[in-house]
């Protein structure tokens, strides 16, 4: 597909409006190596919604043995996802399902991280082979985790130019000794240069880099309290850690539809260890939720990239926080 053409396919798309029905779902899309540990914690969280959400997993390695029945016989082929989000087997979630449903689907971007990381991990990995559709100043990083509008999932599977640069010239020693890492490199360039305004540039999915290693803080039960749990769930600024080193830090405060509110709705990594400690805290850490959305009151109207939503009493506000 020629450079015009993806464009052209591009704008189309996004003329389409977006509508939030009442059918309406968002997909959870699992990545995992087979069985899911924190299966229990999502069915309390999906528990009362059925109708509401599809769920779709796709395995590395052993065929899962669920416990729900939520994660029975589940197909993301349907007309009715309208968000669509990718999780890790190490993942939670923070907010009741209400909160995080009315957050994704009334947002009026896709929770996509995308930012500069001018170290060796970033820009550093760009190859020369991708000009001239993907210069070095394009070159972007983010999270893989990440939340995506219908439309936007539409014009990743519409496009084959810049996926194929990534597909052919990302990887391991492909050129200079390189170690480029599609996944956190696609999606972020991509958005950053076909829908920039369109997407929020941090994850609404919390993990911890502060120890700079190669993978990611996994929490263990002994570590997990009602006050980190409350900590995680109300933080308004996301950080972006680039790789130039102890100082290289870019922090991004976090709006719903330009109003300042929590960053995250999930979290990773935390170990199977922590199962029981967070089935027993769920209810607790996020009852604030409950609270808010009993008086919610909503009136949607027709926007110029399809249906958003005001909410008279702000059902993404946290009394307290």
């Amino acid at each position: 597909m020629c450079r015009f053409d993806t464009r052209a396919v591009v704008r189309d798309i996004l003329r389409t409006p977006s509508l939030v029905t009442q059918n309406s779902k968002i997909a959870f899309l699992f990545l995992t190596h087979g069985t899911l540990p924190f299966e229990e914690l999502w069915d309390e969280f999906f528990k009362g919604h059925e109708g509401k959400f599809s769920i779709y997993i796709h395995t590395f390695k052993e065929r899962p043995i669920h416990i729900s029945p939520h994660f029975y016989d589940r197909e993301i082929h349907s007309d009715e996802n309208q968000h669509f989000v990718l999780l890790s087997e190490s993942c939670i979630p923070l907010h009741t399902f209400d909160y995080t449903y009315r957050y994704l689907l009334y947002s009026n971007v896709s929770f996509i991280e995308s930012f500069v990381d001018p170290g060796p991990h970033g820009t550093g990995r760009h190859m020369e082979h991708m000009l001239p559709e993907i210069t070095k100043e394009n070159f972007r990083k983010g999270a893989q985790w990440f939340t995506m509008k219908r439309e936007h999932a539409v014009i990743v599977m519409a496009d084959s130019l810049y996926y194929s640069k990534f597909s052919k010239y990302c990887g391991l020693g492909l050129e200079s000794n390189k170690n480029c890492t599609a996944d956190e490199h696609y999606l972020a360039t991509f958005f950053s240069k076909i829908d920039p305004m369109g997407i929020s540039n941090w994850s609404v999915t919390y993990v911890d880099w502060s120890k700079r290693r190669r993978h990611p803080k996994t929490y263990r039960a002994h570590e997990i309290s009602l006050e980190f749990m409350n900590s995680v769930s109300s933080e308004e600024m996301s950080v972006h850690v680039t790789s130039l080193g102890e100082h290289g830090e870019l922090h991004w405060p976090c709006t719903w539809n330009g109003i300042t509110r929590p960053c995250y709705l999930f979290a990773r990594k935390f170990h199977p260890d922590a199962l029981d400690t967070l089935v027993n805290l769920f209810q607790n850490y996020t009852s604030t939720d409950v609270e808010v959305l009993m008086h919610v009151k909503t009136r949607a109207f027709d926007h110029y990239k399809g249906w958003s939503l005001y909410f008279a009493d702000d059902p993404i506000h946290r009394d307290g926080r």
